[in-house]
């Protein structure tokens, strides 16, 4: 059983083996036939390119089959046995029309090199009518294979078949017009190849006719192609000046260019000079006035320190007095109250650099609580409204109570009967909230919008008010990060909008 296995292995390699080795064998009878044919051994030669042939149809390698096959065919007529070579090409030829019928092609290409060598062989014989089918049946497979190299070579094989058999006049048109297609490519070599191959032809068949007509027209053909030739080698030189003396002018007009821009950098480098000059004067004026208007600054913070120092001074010693005085009295009450925002403002203006700490709370409880502070101090039917979710806030608790308690005081004061207040809490982001104070009262005036968070700003009835509530809850504002506004868009009455950064 093993043994059997054995063998059946073997053998599938041996089949596997087969095309590799028909391969290679058909590449190396193709090279030694080569060779042989370069040394002009032309019986070794046909030999190798007929067992190549044979080979590379093994392998179904048609194209190089074909090659090689005709190749041995040509060494075969040139030794006068047309028997052989007729017998090869027709083989030939039936491989392909079995391979065409397998495919569905009638392979015009490969069929056109079998039919070109029957031409030649034809032509050899001196056999016209032959020679016309075979330059027929060529003239079909090349419009079958619309390929450029085959009608190239459909025109030599016209010229050779009419020059061979006196139609002169037909072999001319198809060399000029071969010639034509040569020289529109500038391809002067091979047009000059295909006059001395006619020439060459009609010396070996010893067709005079043939050989007087080529060379004649060679001669001609070579004088008209100098003058082509020198008039190309005259057009090359004269567009080679024309490009250096256009490379001279585009440098001239670089140098120029160079030129004024050098000319113009010049011209700004004094204008940049005169400007730093001026530059630098007024540079000097300003570090002067600046110098002065720092000094000034620095006197006037002096200044408003010494005020705030004076006022809260003022304050302090009016203090004792005002607690032996009768506070029963509105006006005596006044003072107290004023004398303590004196207090509260010069405290608040040395402590801005020290920020206070902030907890977290529940904004929803912590804005019940403020607005419950005021029920009971508004006017009849009053609607009280918080607006603020169960979000746990960092914040001042102490300090933000002061202002929003102040504002939502003023709302109550200024409200009407059957108004509204409410107080609204916005988150604005991260770290960046706010709490909205308004009402439906009687609003702020434009005139008193401008000085409304400055301290001071006229001369006031106490009893009255002192006007310091907003500036003591605008700098409160500010210590905690944050500052206090008035909405001028809110027509309905007053809103405040205090923003907090934690």
């Amino acid at each position: 059983m093993k043994r059997a296995i054995g063998l059946l292995l073997w053998a599938t390699l041996c089949c596997l083996s087969i095309p590799a080795w028909a391969q290679h064998k058909g590449e190396s009878l193709g090279q030694q036939a080569q060779e042989s044919l370069a040394q002009k051994n032309y019986t070794r030669a046909r030999v190798l390119f007929q067992q190549a042939y044979e080979a590379y149809a093994a392998d179904a390698r048609y194209r190089e089959a074909v090659a090689c096959g005709v190749q041995a065919a040509a060494l075969y007529h040139r030794e006068n046995d047309y028997k052989a070579a007729f017998a090869l090409l027709y083989g030939i030829e039936r491989m392909l029309v079995s391979q065409g019928q397998r495919v569905g092609e009638t392979l015009p290409a490969l069929r056109y090199a079998v039919t070109r060598e029957r031409l030649r062989m034809y032509i050899k014989l001196r056999k016209s009518g032959s020679a016309k089918e075979q330059l027929d049946k060529l003239a079909e497979w090349e419009q079958t294979a619309q390929t450029d190299s085959l009608e190239t070579d459909l025109l030599y094989a016209q010229a050779n078949y009419c020059y061979s058999f006196g139609r002169n006049s037909e072999g001319d048109a198809a060399l000029d017009e071969l010639v034509k297609r040569y020289a529109a490519q500038k391809d002067y070599a091979k047009a000059e190849a295909c006059y001395r191959e006619m020439i060459s032809m009609g010396r070996r068949t010893g067709n005079s006719n043939l050989m007087a007509k080529a060379y004649d027209r060679y001669m001609h053909w070579h004088d008209s192609i100098q003058q082509v030739m020198a008039q190309a080698r005259y057009d090359t030189l004269q567009a080679q000046y024309d490009a250096v003396q256009q490379t001279i002018a585009q440098k001239d007009d670089a140098l120029d260019t160079r030129s004024r821009t050098v000319a113009a950098l010049c011209v700004l480098a004094l204008i940049l000079a005169a400007g730093l000059v001026a530059g630098g004067v007024v540079l000097m004026r300003f570090v002067a006035l600046s110098r002065k208007q720092q000094k000034d600054i620095r006197t006037a913070r002096e200044h408003d320190a010494l005020k705030t120092q004076f006022i809260g001074n003022i304050s302090a010693q009016m203090r004792p007095t005002l607690d032996t005085l009768d506070g029963s009295q509105p006006g005596v009450q006044a003072l107290k109250d004023f004398t303590a925002h004196i207090e509260q403002l010069s405290a608040l203006e040395k402590s801005l650099d020290q920020p206070y700490e902030l907890s977290e709370i529940n904004v929803a409880t912590f804005c019940e609580e403020i607005m419950n502070e005021i029920r009971g101090t508004t006017k009849a039917d009053v609607t009280l409204t918080v607006n603020a979710p169960k979000l746990m806030v960092r914040l001042n608790e102490e300090h933000t109570a002061v202002i929003l308690r102040h504002l939502l005081h003023n709302a109550a004061i200024h409200t009407p009967a059957g108004g509204k207040i409410w107080l609204d809490f916005k988150k604005r982001g991260a770290h960046t909230h706010q709490f909205v104070v308004s009402d439906t009262g009687c609003g702020i005036s434009m005139e008193a919008r401008e000085s409304l968070f400055k301290p001071f700003n006229g001369v006031r009835d106490l009893t009255q008010g002192d006007g310091l509530g907003l500036p003591i809850c605008a700098l409160e504002a500010t210590k905690m990060n944050g500052y206090l506004s008035l909405d001028t868009e809110y027509t309905k009455g007053a809103r405040f909008v205090l923003e907090l950064h934690a």
